[in-house]
């Protein structure tokens, strides 16, 4: 009796978990389906942009600016550029994960005792936004690495940069270069400066922060380090 009720069990048990590899299977080639989608079409919101669409109308604060698409040959090189010594100077270079940024980020965490920093690319930053969401699991930072793989495996660095400019929050409600430069310089992203293209980079890592404290030293300072570093990193031509 009780070996048939065990097997019984082991029966169900092996059951629901092809059920679920299925299901996984699913849902993973959703999400490829739309990156290679993606890869041709502009995404019209992205899965960062709609939770926070969704946060400001609960809090019944005005909507997400309107976010145009500014195609590669658009947006000022001085901006790729400060974007990419700002957040991920080797892109050119690696397949979606630095992995020196990552030991030294780890290393960091060690000496705070805590999690803080990840050394994300900005591939995975843009998979991150795509897809995901700002909740740290461990579920996430596996999907998070699987579509950087996806990313890096189907898109050129190109259209990931330009996907990435056009899509990455600058404020609150701003979303991509193109409302960036019209919500902070009140003109088109193509007249931008190459200080003020250094100024939108150094907001990346706390957009909201200083969209209220534009006036901070501190975001000085980072413009100015970037802005005298910008030259030395390589863009998509």
């Amino acid at each position: 009796m009780f070996s048939a009720g065990l097997k019984g069990l082991l029966a169900w048990t092996w059951l629901g978990m092809k059920w679920a590899l299925l299901l996984l299977l699913l849902w993973e080639t959703c999400i490829f389906g739309q990156v290679l989608w993606w890869r041709t079409h502009n995404p019209d919101q992205t899965s960062f942009m709609r939770a926070r669409a969704a946060s400001l109308q609960s809090q019944r604060r005005p909507p997400l600016m309107p976010h145009p698409w500014v195609p590669y040959q658009g947006i000022p090189g001085s901006l790729k550029q400060a974007v990419v010594a700002a957040e991920d100077s080797h892109f050119m270079t690696h397949h979606g994960f630095d992995w020196e940024g990552i030991r030294q980020a780890y290393r960091r965490d060690l000496r705070r005792h805590r999690f803080v920093a990840g050394g994300s690319t900005l591939t995975q930053q843009l998979a991150k936004n795509l897809f995901l969401s700002e909740r740290r699991s461990l579920w996430r930072k596996g999907q998070e690495t699987l579509i950087t793989v996806m990313l890096e495996a189907t898109w050129s660095k190109r259209r990931i940069l330009e996907v990435y400019l056009n899509t990455i929050e600058w404020g609150e409600g701003v979303f991509g270069c193109a409302a960036a430069a019209q919500h902070y310089f009140h003109e088109p992203v193509r007249d931008l400066t190459p200080m003020q293209s250094a100024r939108l980079a150094s907001m990346i890592s706390r957009p909201r922060f200083y969209d209220v404290h534009g006036n901070s030293p501190r975001l000085q300072d980072k413009t100015d380090r970037i802005e005298n570093r910008r030259n030395q990193v390589a863009i998509p031509d």
